[in-house]
């Protein structure tokens, strides 16, 4: 028996369409431990999202098994709060109900009503948009759309948070700020992250280890490259570390190499 914060086991997913299957996924195991982060990284079709899904409840594997602090994940469940690419925030309302409509369906029984303000209030300061109570989704930027939908992920407390290329639409500028801001968090709060991402950078910049998926069908992990850079990590101040081009350059030569290997087929 694992004894990891979040254990993936063995897990197979394959998809039925008419007479075909589909095999997306074979064999996956990783062991993640508690306020680690992880980056899954791999070419578009590779199952990262589908693996993401498995975990976070919303798909079920087609055999295997995921373990969240010794429990069996086979739903949905507040323990695990995913942020999308598309931040799927509710247009009709403000930014403080977006994220107060996450405390109250899980604090609501647990918490008072000024308890639950309190802690909303507290979750847009982690993302810095208190100043934004009263807007709309159609009156800010995709930035601050998605520093809401971190804040409100994190309003639920979540054992393990679940990020599926959350800065993947955002323009650079945005997107730098946003990494920064989720690892002021992550060094605060201690929590445990696991994202998906198609930039290595990135993936290196926020990353304690780093997932590298095979191309699919029937996509596993190919290897997984530790990240040993103190914390907390300065952009600017890594551009030019030999352990940071390190890591780089292990990644690139993998998805490089994978993806030389697709196109020679």
């Amino acid at each position: 028996m694992s004894h990891a914060y979040l254990s993936i086991e063995q897990v197979d997913k394959s998809f039925r369409r008419g007479g075909a299957t589909t095999e997306v996924l074979r064999k996956v195991s990783l062991e993640v431990d508690k306020g680690e982060y992880i980056s899954i990284i791999g070419h578009s079709g590779c199952g990262k999202s589908t693996l993401l899904n498995i975990v976070a409840g919303l798909t079920d594997a087609t055999s295997g098994a995921v373990l969240l602090d010794g429990k069996l994940v086979d739903q949905p469940g507040p323990d695990r709060a995913v942020v999308f690419q598309n931040h799927s925030l509710l247009p009709w309302l403000t930014v403080y109900e977006n994220v107060q409509l996450a405390v109250n369906k899980v604090f609501g029984k647990t918490k008072s009503a000024g308890e639950r303000h309190d802690w909303t209030m507290r979750n847009l300061e982690l993302v810095q948009m208190q100043h934004a109570l009263d807007k709309r989704p159609a009156e800010i930027s995709g930035g601050m759309k998605q520093r809401v939908g971190i804040a409100r992920a994190l309003a639920m407390e979540p054992k393990v948070l679940l990020l599926d290329e959350p800065f993947g639409a955002l323009d650079a500028l945005t997107r730098a700020h946003l990494q920064d801001q989720v690892m002021q968090i992550h060094a605060e709060l201690g929590n445990t992250v696991l994202m998906i991402t198609h930039d290595v950078d990135e993936a290196v910049l926020l990353s304690d280890r780093i997932v590298m998926m095979t191309n699919g069908p029937a996509a596993r992990i190919g290897e997984i490259c530790e990240v040993p850079l103190p914390r907390p990590r300065q952009r600017i101040a890594l551009v030019a570390d030999p352990t940071y081009l390190e890591c780089r350059s292990t990644v690139l030569r993998f998805l490089y190499e994978r993806h030389r290997l697709v196109a020679a087929a």
